[in-house]
């Protein structure tokens, strides 16, 4: 979103009677604009609003993992193949597609990242075993970005 639809929804929200208006766009970030300070919402509404904002601190930006650190350890990475929203089973209520320790082989489906409401299974290239998974259930992801670590055999 650009600063000039950022400046056009402000001035929408100033000469309406809209209170708050609040706006997801990619990559499930949001802007939120409100006619009224943050110290006048009511007690319940000020506590889901900072919950919400400390939610949102909790999505950090994708782990960078030191080159030097996966040569020194042995480990090779499985990597995103597409930006999308990573998960680690294919329901909530299933167990995980792999955990830490787990020996995997060529071909093996070690996670679902979602693109688009489209699910993609994503098969590991290399066998061996999971020594660390680095993304959170549910967090979007970058192409490119490392997911898991692995020792391989």
């Amino acid at each position: 979103m650009d600063l000039r639809s950022i400046k056009k929804l402000i001035k929408l929200v100033e000469e309406s009677d809209i209170g708050e208006i609040e706006i997801s766009y990619f990559m499930g970030r949001k802007i939120r604009i409100a006619k009224y300070p943050r110290s006048a919402l009511p007690p319940q509404e000020k506590a889901e609003t900072e919950a919400e904002e400390k939610a949102e601190e909790k999505i950090a930006p994708p782990s960078e993992i030191d080159e030097s650190i996966k040569e020194k350890e042995g480990f090779v990475s499985i990597s995103a193949p597409i930006v999308g929203t990573f998960y680690r089973a294919p329901s909530p209520d299933a167990e995980p597609y792999v955990r830490v320790g787990d020996h995997i082989e060529q071909g093996t489906v070690v996670c679902i990242i979602e693109a688009m409401k489209l699910f993609n299974e994503i098969k590991s290239e290399i066998g061996g075993t999971i020594k660390k998974i680095l993304v959170e259930n549910g967090q979007p992801v970058e192409y490119g970005q490392t997911l898991f670590l692995v020792e391989s055999d």
